[in-house]
């Protein structure tokens, strides 16, 4: 007689992952995670109390994932380190990438809450920007981000290929343009682009 195959929570987790990365909570159902584990809903429930708890869990692990790897260092400046991470994860993790950022699987507040707070801390500690206001701060992070999307939704399909030192030039631009000249906000220093490039 055959035994039946163990079906562990670790096992359980890692398919409800796969899933919400590849379709999103709209097919985060104990039915869906069991066919694509090849196995009945039992298993399921009795690792998890609910799909409430399962989905929690899923939620930690993808957070656990991009605390991960938007720690990474690649330079002795934090903040240029984050746009760097940024495009380095939509390169690396490009399912889970358009699943948190482009498709909006997981809830857009929710992501974007988490992102901007993690954000937020490493910005606070940040000597340049110490001056700047709660308001200004999340402008400049704003602004990282668009210039970190444009850079990373470029390189992937093969539209741009820049190196490191030329990301950590633009970033740095950006990151200087908006702590100096209060971007986005009504004090934002105005650049007349006609007589810069007469010059």
């Amino acid at each position: 007689m055959a035994r039946k195959k163990t079906i562990t929570k670790d096992q359980i987790l890692t398919a409800a992952y796969d899933l919400v990365v590849e379709e999103g909570f709209k097919s985060f159902t104990a039915r869906n995670i069991a066919r694509a584990m090849n196995c009945s809903t039992q298993p399921i429930y009795l690792e998890f109390t609910s799909m409430g708890e399962l989905k929690q869990a899923v939620m930690d692990e993808i957070k656990s994932t991009l605390r991960t790897k938007m720690a990474r260092r690649f330079t002795q400046d934090p903040i240029v380190d984050l746009g760097l991470s940024y495009i380095n994860f939509a390169l690396e993790n490009q399912p889970l990438y358009r699943a948190v950022f482009v498709e909006d699987h997981f809830g857009v507040d929710e992501m974007r809450e988490y992102a901007l707070g993690t954000t937020m801390e490493r910005l606070q500690t940040y000597a340049p920007a110490q001056h700047l206001s709660d308001e200004q701060q999340r402008n400049t992070i704003s602004g990282l981000w668009i210039v970190a999307t444009g850079i990373a939704n470029l390189m992937a399909p093969g539209f741009i290929d820049i190196t490191r030192e030329q990301m950590i030039d633009i970033l740095k631009a950006v990151i200087h343009d908006f702590i100096v000249n209060g971007r986005f906000s009504d004090k934002a220093s105005i650049v007349d682009l006609s007589t810069t490039l007469a010059g």
